[in-house]
């Protein structure tokens, strides 16, 4: 049974998923000095109850301070609202085991400001890790881990974190094959948007692993949008593709959809994701409930040929170099490089671009 404190006078939630397993979450825009303070007492609060037997498993950005008060910090932060590597979620429940099994007093302490999710990401995912060496207590623990899931979290994690969990739980049990052949992106479809700018039509690109699509379309009457990938785009490991809105006449842009994958999973040529399958797509009224995102792959530069490639809409046309710097806004590689609490830089970016230009210039 899990115990929450959640003191009026402070901006967090601590709470005991089990006796040994406790999640602290701050709220996403605490100002650094409420932060800090609250932090603080989160830290006075552990180590009365537990001295120095807790570890600290941040799942947000890195911080100077976490570390000051505790010195026993594993960093493993990922962007909010997104599902984490493959292999982070495992090496978080690799970690916590570790630690829970070295000595019968020790707890964990899941840190997290912002995205309540990340830590149900990874106590459903330890659910299932912990599967694997079950102990005697393990029944209750994964009872009291399932109710956290089901009672003290949003109700509606992104379907990409949801995803990933079930990669997780499919990989541990066996259920879902490991795919170790090349994988190559040859095609995207999506449906056609029409409601996302006055008069119709949309200014779209899309970002993946490396690359960016620019997709420029006014009023198309097609119901899927075709983009071949030329050359075909290697992809391996966790991928993300993301599509957005650049809105007219202004330097900025909307998310249409997200989706994450890992290519381990997928077996066979295509890829299919409806509405509900597709982060920020799945609760936005604009977008079509019967709409599907489809991604077309094959094992080598050659295979998809001729008549089973898809046209690009005459609208457009493709290009690889566009240096918008709306477009050029999205990587996460070096999101954990540096520290919140610090002067220095976070971001930068090596997407390439593809971009289908407006026909009137």
């Amino acid at each position: 049974m899990s115990l929450t404190l959640m003191e009026s006078q402070y901006d967090f939630d601590l709470i005991y998923i089990t006796e040994r397993i406790i999640s602290v979450f701050f709220l996403p825009h605490l100002d650094e000095h409420h932060y800090c303070t609250n932090l603080k007492e989160v830290a006075d609060m552990l180590k009365s109850k537990h001295q120095d037997k807790f570890l600290v498993i941040n799942l947000s950005e890195k911080r100077h301070d976490i570390c000051r008060l505790n010195p026993k910090v594993e960093e493993f932060g990922w962007p909010d609202l997104h599902a984490p590597p493959l292999d982070k979620i495992c090496a978080v429940c690799k970690t916590m085991e570790a630690w829970l099994n070295s000595e019968p007093s020790n707890v964990v302490v899941l840190h997290c400001k912002g995205d309540r999710g990340k830590a149900e990401v990874i106590i459903a995912a330890y659910m299932h890790y912990s599967k694997i060496s079950a102990g005697e207590d393990q029944a209750l623990t994964t009872v009291a881990m399932r109710k956290f899931c089901e009672d003290r979290i949003s109700p509606s994690p992104q379907p990409s974190q949801s995803r990933y969990i079930y990669y997780f739980s499919g990989l541990l049990s066996g259920t879902i094959k490991i795919n170790s052949s090349p994988l190559l992106l040859q095609q995207v479809h999506i449906p056609s948007l029409p409601n996302y700018q006055p008069g119709g039509g949309m200014h779209m690109y899309i970002c993946m692993t490396l690359k960016t699509v620019q997709y420029n379309i006014e009023g198309s009457r097609n119901k899927t949008l075709h983009i071949n990938i030329e050359p075909a785009l290697l992809l391996k490991g966790d991928i993300m593709v993301k599509c957005y809105h650049r809105r007219a006449g202004m330097c900025e842009r909307e998310c249409v959809f997200r989706v994450q994958f890992h290519t381990c999973t997928v077996h066979g040529a295509q890829l299919w994701f409806g509405k509900g399958e597709l982060d920020h797509a799945s609760t936005d009224k604009r977008y079509p409930t019967d709409a599907t995102v489809q991604l077309v792959f094959s094992t080598s530069p050659e295979q998809v040929k001729g008549g089973d490639v898809q046209q690009n809409d005459p609208g457009g046309s493709v290009d690889f170099r566009s240096t918008d710097p709306v477009v050029r806004w999205d990587s996460y590689e070096n999101f954990n490089c540096h520290h919140q609490d610090s002067t220095e830089g976070l971001y930068t970016n090596k997407t390439q671009s593809i971009f289908m230009p407006d026909p009137k210039t």
